[in-house]
Parts: C-alpha cells; sequence; structure tokens
C-alpha cells in the first residue's frame, strides 16, 4: 500500500533518496552535474513529500517558490525497482494539492534531455514545454515545463 507524507528537508527518508537521486543525475548529467547540483540543495526546503510502500520510502518530491505565482517542483525521485506503478504520479498530485493550498497558480520545473522517464511523467502529468527560465536559459540540455493549477 502506497502512503504519501508531507515533510520537510531534514527527514531521513527524504535526504536518503535525494542521495540517491543525485548519483543518478551526477552519471546522466556528466560534467554538466556541477552546474545543476548548485541549484538542487535542500537545506531550505520546507515543502517536501516522501512516498512510502508498505513503510518502505521509495520516492520522493519538494516544491519551492519560485515567485508570487509560481512553485517549483524540485528533486522529483522514485526508486527504480518502484517505477511504473503510477508513485511518482502521486507525488505530483500530493505537491500539486500542497501548492494550491500555498497560493500557487502555476507549477514550474526544469528536467534533463537525458532524463526521459521525467520528460514522460510530466507531460502525461499535464506539464507542456515552456522556454527555459531562469538559471536554465540558454541551457542546451534544460527542459523545462508549466503547468497551471
Amino acid at each position: 500500500m502506497i502512503s504519501i507524507i508531507r515533510t520537510n528537508s531534514q527527514n531521513n527518508d527524504f535526504v536518503s533518496l535525494v542521495k540517491l537521486l543525485d548519483e543518478d543525475l551526477a552519471i546522466r548529467d556528466e560534467e554538466e552535474h556541477s552546474f545543476y547540483d548548485q541549484y538542487n540543495k535542500i537545506a531550505t526546503i520546507k515543502n517536501c513529500v516522501v512516498a512510502y510502500n508498505n513503510n518502505k520510502p521509495v520516492g520522493c518530491g519538494a516544491i519551492k517558490l519560485f515567485d508570487p505565482f509560481s512553485i517549483e517542483v524540485k528533486r522529483m525521485y522514485t526508486l527504480p525497482e518502484s517505477r511504473g506503478k503510477g508513485i511518482a504520479s502521486l507525488i505530483l498530485n500530493e505537491l500539486e494539492q500542497w501548492a494550491k493550498e500555498i497560493g500557487g497558480k502555476r507549477f514550474i520545473l526544469e528536467t534533463g534531455k537525458k532524463q526521459p522517464e521525467a520528460i514522460a511523467l510530466y507531460k502525461k502529468n499535464g506539464f507542456r514545454l515552456v522556454s527555459n527560465y531562469g538559471q536554465y536559459i540558454g541551457i542546451e540540455n534544460s527542459l523545462c515545463f508549466e503547468k497551471h493549477i
């Protein structure tokens, strides 16, 4: 049974999953990893979720305020053996609900071209490709998405 809890970036299960995410991204992003890594620190993230399957942490995600109307999705990850079961969509749905509760009108996010699973997930969940924003402007391997909520 899948359950999702709301927490913050101090949660040990969240921290452990993010470590696995960063290890995966270091391989996928290769020499560009240090550029992306500087924008993915979790110390100040207040809104995080962890998904559990029978009390085992299997996925996570987070949101943070980007501007007065936009909430940025961060640190999305599902264990490889737990993929394809709808867990990431459940995480996104919980994050979307939370974003609405704190006044968000728009979801934004960045993902890499080398993350086809993430791209498919976001498209499946109603995100649309937009021009790169902020620090991702001009970054060849970045794709930015938005969803009005």
